[in-house]
């Protein structure tokens, strides 16, 4: 591969294991300083080297970012706290490497957690986005399951797809769960046990809704020259790209704006879709997998249902190789970094019985703020394995 295109590396990625239940003494802080602890664990980075830290949560309030680097005991020179849920993860990234390129700090910690069970999920869903209820939403908003609803019928219209054809991917996720041992759901799943699971927002069943967990995630960003000291391999940035409330509220919300960012995310990496060996896709539901496949051009001549049974289940073509979170759990604002932890594991070579043979390139993907006919936050990112 050529050179990476960003002056940047990630060189750490730690998680704290997911929890359905967690204890009442494990809170929201507990979850990021440990998946903190265990990404400069990883990187083998002392938390004195680290003089930039951004955050993304739901629930750390009333608390902020500053107030969790006192916690952990940092003196920084760079802070950022990002409030764009699923978009975070790769956002926080994008700034990191600007301040990085710019000199106003060396290395960066980025991450994201939540303590989320069943009543605080509520409550931050009815709390967290008064543009959506008040404006945004042409119905009453009573969570996305709804939302996502509508979209996958409507997808589903458009390419001819049933309820068989949607299930390849929960299912093609749940066998690389079956892989890690830091999903929360990793029993085998089979193709009648998805037809006949629970109905949540029909056509919408239990596996095509993300699980609620708590949990954490992290990442270590640093200089050029400080990865190249740690002998060991890296993962550098050829292009990210977002995009923000872009002109599709009117539209239909199965094109999104991924497809706008998506030539300028390619030329940039002096990349192609076809040459990525693997792909982490923000994947709150299973339509939104297809519809940033799809709309990033990975889904070729756009023949979902080829895609679906021949790539992902036959050929098993890694999307989501941690068993994303229709699997793995969405811990919140956590579901923002996960995918990124997850590509670095495997661009490094250290994803154990899911390891992707030969990974060099990847994809990953944000999305998040959803309002009531679509996200209005979008971004990707080119990752590469550096030796």
């Amino acid at each position: 591969m050529a050179e990476q295109h960003t002056r940047a590396r990630i060189v750490g990625a730690g998680e704290t294991p997911y929890q359905r239940h967690p204890s009442t003494e494990r809170r929201t802080e507990t979850f990021i300083a440990e998946a903190v602890v265990a990404a400069l664990g990883d990187a083998g980075i002392a938390r004195d080297e680290v003089d930039g830290f951004g955050v993304a949560s739901f629930s750390l309030g009333p608390d902020h970012a500053i107030d969790l680097t006192w916690k952990l005991g940092m003196t920084i020179r760079w802070v950022m706290e990002d409030t764009n849920g699923g978009a975070s993860g790769i956002n926080m990234l994008q700034h990191a490497i600007r301040a990085i390129e710019a000199g106003d700090a060396e290395t960066i910690v980025l991450a994201a957690g939540d303590r989320m069970e069943k009543r605080e999920f509520h409550l931050m869903t009815d709390r967290y986005n008064r543009v959506a209820r008040d404006y945004m939403a042409p119905l009453p908003l009573n969570g996305p399951n709804a939302l996502f609803a509508f979209l996958t019928e409507r997808y589903g219209r458009q390419h001819g797809l049933e309820r068989e054809d949607f299930a390849c991917v929960p299912l093609a996720q749940r066998d690389w769960a079956t892989r890690n041992p830091g999903a929360v759901y990793r029993a085998p799943m089979a193709l009648q046990d998805y037809l006949d699971s629970v109905p949540i927002a029909p056509p919408l069943t239990r596996y095509d809704c993300v699980p609620i967990v708590s949990g954490g995630d992290a990442i270590v960003v640093t200089t050029e020259e400080r990865a190249a000291k740690l002998n060991r391999p890296s993962v550098g940035v050829r292009a990210i790209r977002s995009l923000f409330n872009d002109d599709h509220q009117d539209g239909d919300g199965v094109n999104t704006g991924f497809a706008k960012l998506r030539d300028g995310l390619w030329d940039a990496a002096g990349v192609r879709p076809e040459d990525v060996d693997a792909a982490f896709i923000y994947d709150d539901y299973p339509v939104m997998v297809l519809v940033q496949l799809g709309d990033l051009g990975l889904i070729p001549a756009m023949d979902v249902k080829r895609y679906l049974h021949k790539t992902l289940l036959e050929d098993r073509f890694p999307v989501n190789t941690s068993g994303g979170q229709l699997s793995a759990g969405q811990a919140g604002a956590a579901g923002g970094l996960h995918g990124l932890v997850e590509a670095v594991r495997q661009l490094r070579g250290e994803a154990g019985e899911r390891q992707v043979d030969g990974a060099e390139l990847a994809l990953a993907t944000g999305y998040g703020m959803v309002l009531y006919t679509h996200g209005s936050s979008h971004n990707a990112a080119i990752l590469e394995r550096v030796a």
